[in-house]
C-alpha cells in the first residue's frame, strides 16, 4: 500500500514537473516572439524616414568609413545582454525567498520587459550605419576652372647651407624646428616659400625637379598638393650629390616634364644661388628646347652674389658658430636664360624678396581655361542617426517609467 502511494506521489510530482517544464517553453517561445516583433517594430520605426525619402539613394550610396561597419558586430551581443542576459544580472536585493513573486499575479509588463532591450540593439545598429558615413553621389557639376603648368627647379647643391634672414611671421610654422640660436639657411626659406606657394594654389598643376650634380625629377606636374607639400618638406641637403651645380641639366628635365603639357602658360622657375658648373646639357640650349615647347624660364638667383654666412659649428658654450663663405653666381647667365624664353630674372636677397618673386612670376602668366567635373555628395547618415537617438531616448523612458526590472 506504501509503495502504491509513493508511485501515485512519484507520477504526480512527474505530471507536475512536466507540466512546469512545458508552460517555461511556452513561456520562453511567447517571450521570444515579442522580442522578434518589437525588433521588427523598431526596425521599421527606425528606417521608416530613410525608406520612405531616399531608398534610392541607399541603395547605391558609398561608404566613406567601411571600417566602422564592423561595429555592426557588437549588435549581437548587446541585444543578448539586454534581454535573456538580464536574466543572470547580480541582484541587487537580497531575499529570503521570492516564492511569493513568482505566484503573484503577471501583466503586460512582464512580456513587454525586453522591448528596451531590442530598442537599444536596434539604435546601435543604426548608429554604427551612421558612423559609416553612408554618401549618395549626385551629378556632376561641370565648372570652368584656370590654370597654370609650372616646374620649380631647386638648387640643392652645399651652398644653400648659407644663412638667409628676413623670413616672414607667417612662414614660421613651415620651417624645421632647429637648435637654439641656429639661423634659417637658404634651403629652408626656399622649401617654406615653396611650401605655402603650394598652399595657396588651386588649379594650377606643380611639379619640381632638385639638382646638384645631377637632376632629379622630386614630382611631376599634379594637383595632389598634400603629397607635393610632404616631398618639399622632405628635402635636405646631401640627399643627392651637392658638390656642383648642374643648371642646364636642371632646366632640361623640367621642360621635358612640360613637353606635354597642353596648358596655355607653360613656366619653369630656377632657384639658384650658383653658376653652371657640371652637366651634360648646356644652359643656352637647356632655354632653346624651353622655347620649343613653349614655356618660359624664370630665374630667382638666392642671395646677392657675395659672400655669406653659413655655419661651422657650436662654440664651448653651445652657441652657434657662423663664418664668411664666397659663393660666386652667375646673374648674366641667369637673365640669359629668362630673356631668351621670355622669362624674367629675378634676385631675391631674402626670404621676403623670395615669395615677392614666386608671386610675382604668376602675375605674369596667362593663365589656361579648362573645364572641370566635380562630383558632389549628399551625407545619408542623418537618416539614421535621428531615428537612433529617438529610439535611445524612448528606451530610457521605458526603463524608467514603465518596465522597470525587478530585482
Amino acid at each position: 500500500m506504501r509503495k502504491k502511494r509513493q508511485r501515485g506521489a512519484e507520477r504526480a510530482r512527474a505530471r507536475r514537473e512536466a507540466a512546469a517544464k512545458a508552460a517555461r517553453r511556452q513561456r520562453t517561445v511567447q517571450r521570444i516572439l515579442v522580442i522578434v516583433a518589437a525588433t521588427i517594430l523598431a526596425l521599421s520605426v527606425g528606417l521608416i524616414w530613410a525608406i520612405s525619402t531616399r531608398w534610392d539613394a541607399f541603395v547605391g550610396a558609398q561608404w566613406r568609413y567601411k571600417w566602422a561597419l564592423l561595429g555592426l558586430l557588437l549588435v549581437p551581443a548587446v541585444f543578448w545582454r539586454t534581454t535573456f542576459g538580464e536574466d543572470s544580472r547580480t541582484p541587487r536585493l537580497k531575499l529570503g525567498t521570492i516564492d511569493g513573486f513568482r505566484k503573484g499575479p503577471t501583466g503586460a509588463r512582464v512580456w513587454l520587459r525586453d522591448v528596451p532591450g531590442a530598442l537599444r540593439a536596434v539604435a546601435l545598429g543604426l548608429m554604427v550605419l551612421s558612423l559609416a558615413r553612408p554618401l549618395s553621389p549626385l551629378a556632376q557639376a561641370d565648372r570652368q576652372e584656370e590654370g597654370i603648368d609650372l616646374v620649380v627647379v631647386m638648387d640643392m647643391s652645399r651652398s644653400m647651407n648659407a644663412v638667409m634672414d628676413n623670413l616672414p611671421a607667417s612662414l614660421g610654422h613651415l620651417v624645421d624646428r632647429k637648435q637654439r640660436g641656429v639661423r634659417p639657411t637658404r634651403l629652408d626659406a626656399a622649401k617654406a616659400v615653396i611650401r605655402d606657394f603650394i598652399s595657396r594654389r588651386k588649379t594650377d598643376r606643380i611639379g619640381v625637379v632638385v639638382f646638384g650634380k645631377s637632376a632629379y625629377v622630386l614630382s611631376p606636374p599634379t594637383l595632389d598638393y598634400r603629397l607635393l607639400d610632404q616631398l618639399v618638406s622632405k628635402m635636405a641637403i646631401d640627399l643627392i650629390d651637392g658638390g656642383s651645380t648642374a643648371i642646364g641639366d636642371a632646366v632640361g628635365v623640367a621642360v621635358a616634364r612640360l613637353r606635354r603639357s597642353s596648358a596655355r602658360s607653360k613656366a619653369v622657375i630656377l632657384l639658384t644661388d650658383g653658376d653652371n658648373r657640371s652637366g651634360k646639357i648646356s644652359p643656352e640650349y637647356a632655354a632653346h628646347l624651353a622655347t620649343v615647347v613653349g614655356a618660359k624660364v624664370f630665374t630667382i638667383q638666392i642671395g646677392d652674389g657675395g659672400s655669406a654666412q653659413i655655419q661651422a659649428g657650436f662654440d664651448l658654450l653651445g652657441n652657434p658658430r657662423y663664418e664668411n663663405v664666397d659663393f660666386p653666381v652667375n646673374p648674366e647667365l641667369l637673365r640669359k636664360i629668362a630673356t631668351d624664353t621670355g622669362g624674367e630674372a629675378y634676385v631675391a636677397s631674402d626670404a621676403q624678396a623670395l615669395r615677392a618673386s614666386f608671386h610675382s612670376v604668376l602675375d605674369k602668366l596667362e593663365k589656361t581655361q579648362f573645364e572641370s567635373s566635380i562630383a558632389r555628395y549628399e551625407e545619408l547618415y542623418r537618416y539614421l542617426l535621428l531615428p537612433a537617438v529617438l529610439l535611445i531616448a524612448l528606451e530610457a523612458l521605458l526603463r524608467a517609467l514603465l518596465l522597470r526590472r525587478f530585482p
